[in-house]
């Protein structure tokens, strides 16, 4: 599958308590979203509405709860000994405070959790994400869609590449390609 550039606008709507839309987020001309399709980037649903769409048109579509973030689960929601957010044996309230959004791991990956309460002796996270249980509805303007280059490819896949565009070792960065933007071509 060839992988896209794409740049547009967008309104992200969600619905209120009595369903109706309301704007979540925008991504504007003046800063807009922009992507590549096929590297799991962006949701598959809407790389699948917007990929085939020419610059200038215009889109509106839903994508609902279940193939967005999923649906929202209590089960996700769990309290942790305050214990493991001391930093030189002090509690971390100035980064561990309800509404933050904070980086966990459970040794294999590392995933954001949202502060919802904190006690005297817990912390309270929520581990869904924070658009779970949300249908999506998104319109927006297509500006931008071509080709992506095996440049703005590798510095999505490769990040530490820091733009070797592909140069190192053939091409294969392995993930980590060391070059720091000097990269021999």
């Amino acid at each position: 599958m060839e992988k896209k550039y794409i740049s547009l606008t967008y309104d992200l709507m969600l619905k209120d308590g009595e369903g109706k839309l309301y704007r979540y987020e925008s991504a504007t001309r003046e800063r807009p979203f922009k992507f590549i399709t096929g590297i799991g980037y962006a949701l598959d649903l809407f790389e699948s509405n917007v990929g085939s769409l020419a610059v200038g048109e215009s889109f509106e579509f839903e994508i609902p709860a279940d193939k967005a973030y999923g649906e929202y689960s209590k089960e996700n929601v769990i309290d942790l000994d305050k214990g493991i957010f001391l930093r030189d044996g002090v509690f971390d309230d100035e980064h561990v405070k309800v509404g933050a959004i904070i980086p966990l791991s459970d040794g294999q990956q590392t995933f954001n959790a949202t502060v919802t309460n904190i006690t005297a002796d817990k912390v309270t996270v929520d581990l869904n994400h924070p658009l779970a249980g949300e249908d999506l509805t998104f319109k927006g303007a297509i500006l931008e869609s071509r080709p992506a280059t095996q440049d703005e490819i590798d510095a999505v896949l490769h990040p530490k590449c820091k733009g070797c565009g592909g140069g190192c070792n053939g091409g294969d960065c392995n993930g980590d390609c060391n070059c720091e933007g000097d990269c021999k071509k």
